[in-house]
């Protein structure tokens, strides 16, 4: 039976950035465990529609297919999620792909999630250490500190979390749940935290923390399963801090 089952699936398709989307049914041979990447590589390799028609390969990022990269992000059933993890017996038919909305459409699948990358930059989402020379062995961190620093660091800018924002949008400059929780990664590292008021400074610009609007969609959207809100909410109080030291001076104790 199952060798003679077939998965239907409609595929929002776009040739290039300035071009018009259309949708394209396919039909591929079922297979157990099949996962939705596996249905795109079918299509991949003999790129022929529903209809018989031969069409071009769709295009969609991919990588390490273990749901750790975040690449393979797209929306499915209108859900966004990972494709990797996506197993073809938990939907309905017919299978609908579309590219996150959020982010500049490159083509088919595949889109720009350079806004997130360049929001990382924003806040410096990495520990300075310039690799000169041997540093040794770095501060111990407490366990209760190096457990909430490995759920955060679970982040693979996947871009879900943007993708179920209402507030990220082409109206807004929010840079989203993922950024912030990094800054809190980040301060959280005791070499890292050197640059910890840069990066709050980073928050409380425009774009930044404040406009959160604490819809919480992205911490119950995130495949990592990272505490977003949590997040937003400790660098909230961080950066409320952090403006009442800086308007009063810097005659406060450093951290």
């Amino acid at each position: 039976m199952a060798d003679n089952k077939v998965i239907k699936i409609n595929i929002k398709r776009q040739e290039n950035p300035e071009s018009s989307p259309y949708w394209e049914e396919f039909e591929v041979g079922y297979r157990e465990n099949m996962n939705v990447i596996s249905a795109l590589m079918e299509i991949q390799r003999n790129p022929v529609n529903a209809k018989g028609d031969k069409t071009t390969p769709v295009t969609w990022d991919m990588n390490c297919l273990e749901e750790v990269c975040g690449a393979c992000s797209m929306v499915i059933n209108g859900t966004a999620r990972q494709s990797c993890t996506a197993l073809i017996d938990q939907f309905e038919q017919p299978i609908k792909l579309e590219p996150m909305s959020t982010f500049p459409i490159v083509k088919d699948l595949q889109v720009d999630r350079s806004f997130m990358f360049d929001n990382l930059k924003r806040v410096q989402a990495w520990v300075p250490i310039d690799g000169t020379h041997d540093l040794g062995p770095g501060p111990r961190m407490p366990e209760k500190k190096r457990q909430t620093a490995y759920e955060l660091s679970k982040c693979m800018t996947c871009g879900v979390c943007l993708e179920v924002c209402p507030n990220v949008n082409d109206k807004s400059s929010f840079m989203g749940a993922a950024a912030i929780s990094q800054v809190r990664l980040f301060n959280l590292h005791p070499t890292g935290s050197m640059n910890k008021n840069e990066r709050l400074d980073a928050l409380m610009g425009v774009g930044g923390v404040a406009e959160c609007g604490m819809a919480q969609n992205c911490v119950e959207a995130c495949p990592q399963g990272i505490p977003l809100t949590t997040s937003i909410a400790a660098m909230q109080r961080e950066t409320t801090f952090h403006m009442f030291k800086s308007f009063f001076g810097s005659d406060h104790q450093v951290d």
